[in-house]
């Protein structure tokens, strides 16, 4: 089979071929760029943090609420449990991280098992660490994170005491230059503990106390920290000044929301009346 195709006609194809190209290549160009544009709208969509589980606001409300009956444990187990299910690892909230890091204080203290407890404290300071760093500005993750901390360096004082002692004083001084009396002052009662759990890495008992009576002069009422003192006094053999202390727990006001570990402290403040005096 032949082509009997004309030279006129081989020029007029080449020809008409070269006037279209130009915008060809124009039309290929621009639908690239909207399957890129769709591409990527699709892609930042698919990226999104999913929403949490439940409202983050009525959340913490109801964690809050769980947390003033933590007479039941049970309750502030729920409580840690309902912050847990609104943490997002790709997308934290500053209010949520600290909150949970708050709640792994106070139940891994009741948290009878070991490893568990641990545990707890462990994802707490993880948590408070993690506030800290979404707002630099603000005391509840330095707190929180130095409060989880100091209560793993009770658990192993040797190990985790010994490596943490300058991060937790760090946590604890960065409370102090933003808010001082942020939970009862409960930093000083930190800074304090320190100083009467490591004497045996220099830590000094009149440190403590000169910690912890600052911490009162902001908040008479943490008796936290009164008992705190009295057990400084103790070591630094101010027996009178001691006893002035537990006496005033046994007979004082406390804050209405932390009834209970007041009434923890007043326990023990009988027993050290009845075996130390």
């Amino acid at each position: 089979m032949s082509l009997n195709i004309s030279k006129k006609s081989l020029v007029e194809y080449f020809n008409s071929t070269k006037t279209k190209r130009p915008y060809i290549l124009i039309t290929i160009v621009i639908t690239s760029c909207l399957l890129l544009s769709c591409s990527g709208s699709q892609t930042a969509e698919n990226d999104a943090p999913p929403p949490p589980k439940r409202p983050i606001p009525e959340t913490l409300s109801q964690a809050a609420e769980l947390f003033k009956q933590r007479d039941n444990v049970d309750n502030l187990k729920k409580a840690r449990q309902l912050v847990a299910e609104v943490r997002q690892p790709d997308h934290r909230n500053y209010e949520v991280e600290w909150g949970f890091a708050k709640y792994s204080v106070f139940l891994g203290e009741k948290t009878e098992d070991e490893d568990k407890k641990e545990k707890i404290f462990e994802e707490g300071r993880d948590a408070g660490k993690i506030a800290s760093r979404i707002a630099g500005d603000q005391p509840e993750g330095y707190f929180w994170y130095g409060a989880n901390l100091a209560e793993l360096a009770k658990m192993s004082p040797v190990t985790v005491g010994y490596t943490s002692v300058d991060n937790i004083r760090d946590a604890m001084n960065k409370v102090i230059e933003i808010q001082p009396a942020y939970q009862g002052a409960s930093a000083y009662d930190i800074l304090g503990e320190i100083e009467l759990n490591t004497r045996m890495f220099g830590g000094k008992a009149s440190k403590a106390v000169e910690y912890l009576e600052k911490g009162i002069e902001l908040e008479k009422n943490n008796s936290n920290l009164r008992l705190h003192l009295a057990e400084a006094y103790l070591d630094d053999d101010k027996l009178d000044l001691a006893k002035q202390q537990l006496q005033y727990i046994i007979k004082m006001q406390p804050d209405p929301e932390f009834v209970l570990e007041h009434q923890q402290n007043v326990a023990e403040a009988k027993k050290l009346l009845t075996t130390r005096f």
